[in-house]
């Protein structure tokens, strides 16, 4: 494993609906660079669909797609389906993120590696972490209103993640989400002062 391979990233986490996308977004708008695990991983679950088939049944696959929602009903509730799951992709996807921060760690300038797992897994050796924050009730009531589920669906979700508020206290950076999305944008603004 190269070392300098994460030189310029700062790994971008926070919890499940604090708005990661958003702020990756805002933070491509500003010119940077900018990796997606979770873009990765369903690229992944796709190309690995007759695996998937073969782990759990036929039934989650269509047209050599994963389906995802359906899938990720006996991954949240599962242990063991979970862990199944991880061992098949989270390899591959450390692959294809360390293949894309090659190419990024030439321009010699910071760029955000998007890994919504970081501190629960510490697959990666980045020394840098910015933690896009919301109050859990907050969190629960977009995840509600995004995914449309109820409020036990959504705590479910939320408590396979590392609490919101230990992430927050580990992080180098944070950006407060628990405004609209001026404050946001403010709130982005002030970060990449704080980096440049």
């Amino acid at each position: 494993m190269n070392n300098d391979l994460f030189k310029y990233a700062i790994a971008l986490t926070g919890g499940i609906a604090t708005g990661k996308s958003t702020v990756c977004n805002l933070l491509k708008l500003h010119g940077f660079l900018t990796i997606d695990a979770d873009k990765i991983a369903h690229k992944l679950l796709d190309q690995n669909s007759s695996k998937i088939a073969l782990m759990f049944g036929d039934e989650y696959v269509e047209d050599g797609k994963v389906l995802r929602k359906k899938l990720g009903k006996i991954i949240f509730s599962n242990e063991e389906n979970k862990l199944k799951l991880e061992a098949l992709l989270h390899p591959l996807i450390k692959d294809e993120i360390e293949k894309e921060s090659r190419v990024f760690e030439e321009q010699k300038k910071p760029y955000f590696i998007d890994i919504p797992l970081f501190f629960e897994k510490m697959n990666y050796p980045i020394s840098k972490s910015l933690v896009v924050y919301t109050p859990k009730e907050i969190q629960i009531q977009r995840l509600m209103q995004r995914d449309n589920i109820t409020e036990e669906e959504a705590l479910l979700k939320i408590s396979n993640q590392m609490d919101i508020e230990e992430k927050k206290s580990m992080a180098d950076l944070i950006i407060d989400n628990s405004s609209n999305l001026k404050n946001l944008q403010n709130e982005v603004e002030r970060v990449i002062k704080e980096i440049l």
